[in-house]
């Protein structure tokens, strides 16, 4: 704090009045009497509370995809409005001296969890990415498809010091896909049994199934977006697999059920690839449970079907998005539909509202209204899940008043969906006009 201090004479009155506002205004606004030097060091900020690192493939240690641990999760930047300045800034919190180019359109793979930055604008001179113009933490219009890149000058800032920057190895599971063996399903969608491959480099490769779990497979077929599992023939498929040679890449995958994507789980890479490698089992098999609205049934099971969704609709439903999946999400409480707040939303809960509804785990839990503004009431706030819960309902809640939250602060959703073969249909019908 400023403290001014005068010893005024009786010919010094004007003078001290001068000093006196003079004072007042450097304390209570102290830019104002002071310039503040433009930020000129080329080195990044050792920032607690922002790390950052190069992820995806093919890649070399000095560039990738470029992501953000912001409010203790990972998440990327998109590449809306990326400029070469917004590279600079980001190899220096890398620790490298400069960028040479930068990359759009997920070039080294699409990354997970959230996204993190859009319509980023630096100017090349800011300390830390924070400085720089943006939508704001959390706020972004953008897909994953849209993951930004950097390529760094392969040369470090002298002395710069932080471990586990660069992810010299890759470790996480980016693809995944249910590869169908039985003939009748092979031609079918969605796909939603069949060994579990993982996408290393260029090869599809299987995960050892010694010591999986059903909560594995509910991760997964979350994943694949289905709302839960299913148990399926087993000696089908040892049949089959004793006559196959896989080639296994993970193994000891140990999910707690609640995670919205496998690479979450603690898991273990092989070193050497090999048939061998899992001699005390063999490849993981998922089974996942259609939801109702991709599921393919007889009249009579649709006429069902159609019954349980009118009912699951009746208390939760999305609205505002442009494709299944996706959606404000609005509750239906004392005959009233209304919004729920954003404050404290997240994926854990995001992900409760996509599998109730027949989807997979949620691709990403949106605030501020992204999926526009509602109508009516608000009928919750600061909404905290765990993961496990069959009903937003279940999950901790508060009921609030219009003060509490506004519907620019409406929560939305965007689900995992099953793959339909949608950008097939659309092609083949352009390719006939």
């Amino acid at each position: 704090m400023n403290v001014c201090l005068f010893l005024i004479g009786p010919s010094m009155v004007h003078l001290s009045a001068s000093l006196w506002w003079l004072c007042t205004l450097s304390t209570i606004a102290p830019g104002w009497t002071q310039q503040t030097p433009h930020p000129t060091s080329r080195s990044p900020p050792q920032n607690s509370f922002l790390k950052f690192r190069l992820a995806g493939y093919p890649r070399k240690h000095n560039e990738g995809r470029i992501e953000v641990f912001y409010n203790q999760e990972w998440g990327t930047i998109c590449d809306d409005d990326f400029t070469m300045e917004n590279a600079h800034i980001l190899c220096r919190h890398l620790g490298f001296t400069e960028a040479t180019g930068w990359t759009h359109s997920a070039k080294y793979g699409k990354g997970i969890g959230r996204i993190w930055l859009d319509n980023v604008i630096c100017t090349g001179s800011e300390k830390s990415i924070e400085e720089c113009k943006s939508r704001g933490w959390g706020n972004s219009d953008c897909t994953h498809e849209e993951d930004a890149g950097v390529v760094c000058k392969d040369e470090r800032i002298p002395g710069y010091v932080e471990p586990n920057t660069i992810e010299t190895e890759q470790r996480q599971l980016e693809e995944i896909r249910l590869r169908s063996v039985i003939a009748s399903a092979k031609n079918r969608l969605p796909i939603n049994e069949g060994i579990l491959e993982i996408k290393y480099r260029d090869t599809w490769e299987q995960v050892c199934d010694v010591g999986w779990t059903q909560k594995n497979s509910h991760v997964v077929c979350g994943m694949m977006g289905f709302p839960s599992d299913k148990k399926y023939n087993k000696n089908f498929y040892k049949l089959y697999l004793d006559k196959q040679k896989p080639s296994f890449r993970v193994h000891s995958v140990k999910c707690s059920g609640t995670e919205v994507h496998l690479s979450l789980c603690p898991f273990e890479f092989y070193k050497v690839n090999s048939s061998s490698s899992c001699s005390d089992g063999g490849p993981v098999v998922v089974s996942c449970v259609i939801g109702p609205v991709f599921a393919a049934q007889t009249a009579a099971q649709t006429a069902i079907k159609k019954k349980k969704v009118v009912q699951r609709e009746e208390i939760l439903r999305l609205k505002g998005g442009s494709r299944p999946g996706e959606g404000r999400v609005e509750v239906l409480k004392n005959g009233q539909w209304g919004t729920v707040c954003d404050d404290r939303w997240d994926l854990q809960a995001a992900s409760v509202v996509c599998r109730e509804l027949g989807f997979g785990s949620a691709k990403e839990a949106l605030t501020g209204a992204r999926m526009g503004q509602g109508m009516g009431p608000i009928h919750m706030n600061e909404v905290r899940c765990t993961g496990e819960e069959q009903s937003l309902f279940d999950c901790q809640y508060k009921n609030i008043t219009q003060e509490d939250c506004k519907h620019s602060e409406d929560a939305a959703v965007k689900c995992n969906i099953p793959y339909m073969g949608y950008d097939k249909t659309v092609s083949m019908e352009q390719s006939g006009e």
